[in-house]
């Protein structure tokens, strides 16, 4: 049995390295034009430099710059969300930061962390960013060595497609089917890139990341039969 709160409920923003392609460093144009290529195919309308705003969901050419996370505390009729971001330009700091806070956090195996797509995004990213700077990756966010089984890891993906594993659900899609509110009112995750390089709002930013949050605790609350947190028991740190 996984208690709630032993769960730490996280998302994060990437943007790509630099602003816009003719920005990029020449070598590093030639590695994105090699991944561009199978990016590019059936898309006659595109080009390298057109499709580099999609380079920050890739973990070698885009960078994170917020991480929030939330924890579920009180009983059942007086639940909380404890929500904190750690967020800026210098990613390592906000690594190391974010880091320390799970070393101190994960003082056992029943802890987990959970996300929207953790698995296949949130994690992993994480994880290969950490190692680019060097930063040592915590036991409970660390998959190497481990057995399928050991991995204290949960994915709101996972658990709504049964096994199934042909399509995939949004965040804000599954959220609307279990008729969950989602305070999606400014931001959305197509415009972080901009928001960040034209406006460099990182309170924005965070503030966006928060709220994606919460919604992925409200689903998971309630694929698990759980009573859903009210607005005003959300905290943020």
């Amino acid at each position: 049995m996984i208690f709630l709160n032993n769960i730490l409920f996280l998302d994060i923003e990437t943007v790509p390295q630099y602003p816009a392609y003719n920005s990029v460093p020449e070598d590093w144009k030639a590695l994105w034009s090699k991944k561009a290529e199978s990016l590019l195919r059936n898309r006659e309308d595109e080009s390298v430099e057109s499709i580099y705003n999609r380079a920050g969901i890739y973990a070698e050419f885009g960078k994170i710059i917020c991480v929030s996370c939330g924890i579920i505390q009180g009983n059942t009729d007086s639940k909380r969300l404890s929500l904190k971001s750690f967020y800026g330009d210098d990613e390592k700091m906000l690594l190391q930061q974010f880091a320390e806070m799970l070393k101190k956090w994960a003082v056992d195996n029943s802890r987990y962390l959970c996300a929207h797509n953790g698995r296949e995004f949130d994690f992993p990213y994480l994880c290969r960013r950490m190692i680019i700077n060097a930063v040592p990756i915590p036991a409970v966010l660390n998959t190497a060595g481990k057995k399928p089984w050991e991995v204290q890891h949960l994915d709101t993906m996972e658990l709504w497609k049964f096994g199934d594993f042909k399509s995939y659900t949004s965040l804000n899609l599954l959220a609307h089917t279990l008729d969950i509110p989602t305070p999606k009112d400014d931001i959305d995750g197509s415009k972080v890139a901009q928001v960040y390089w034209e406006e460099h709002n990182l309170e924005r930013i965070a503030t966006y990341c928060q709220k994606d949050v919460l919604t992925v605790a409200q689903v998971y609350l309630r694929m698990t039969g759980e009573q859903l947190i009210k607005p005003d028991f959300v905290e943020v740190k």
